[in-house]
């Protein structure tokens, strides 16, 4: 679970943040999962991982109201254990991957993920900056991210089949 957050957080301190919380999501929710097989479970917590990562991808930031409520203390974790972390999730491949995959996309492409993933602007503002309309704008970000997708997907294949 932590390696499947940190490959696509590149952040292996949120990725604990994030595993902390699904495994907070997953203990109030245990009581109504049904009977399943270990790998029904297993589908499940990482279902419930997805949609952390999803919710910390649209606040930036992890959100830890759970595991407050629970009162279940996150883990502080040494410099050594983050590179170590890091190295297990092949963090550095990753990030070369990444860089190259983004050189690979149309300028305008480039410039819409860009604007909209790092700079978090809306969709509105974003076509403002870049003279175009809203619908383009959401089409340049969607080719964009979907081709860095499909460039790295071979890269999270050692996920257990939980891209």
């Amino acid at each position: 679970m932590l390696l499947f957050l940190t490959r696509r957080t590149l952040d292996a301190e949120a990725a604990l943040d994030l595993t902390a919380e699904t495994f907070a999501q997953a203990w109030r929710g245990w009581p109504r999962l049904r009977d399943e097989s270990p790998e029904e479970r297993r589908a499940w917590l990482f279902t419930i991982a997805r949609r952390q990562l999803a919710h910390y991808l649209r606040k930036g930031e992890a959100q830890r109201s759970a595991v407050r409520r629970l009162g279940i203390q996150t883990p502080s974790m040494h410099e050594d254990d983050l590179v170590a972390i890091e190295k297990a999730a092949e963090l550095s491949e990753m990030r070369h991957g990444l860089g190259v995959e983004l050189r690979r996309l149309t300028q305008d492409q480039r410039d819409a993920v860009q604007l909209r993933v790092v700079d978090e602007l809306s969709y509105e503002e974003l076509a403002k900056r870049l003279g175009v309309s809203e619908p383009t704008a959401r089409a340049r970000v969607s080719r964009g991210l979907r081709a860095l997708q499909r460039a790295l997907a071979t890269t999270t294949q050692t996920d257990g089949g939980f891209s």
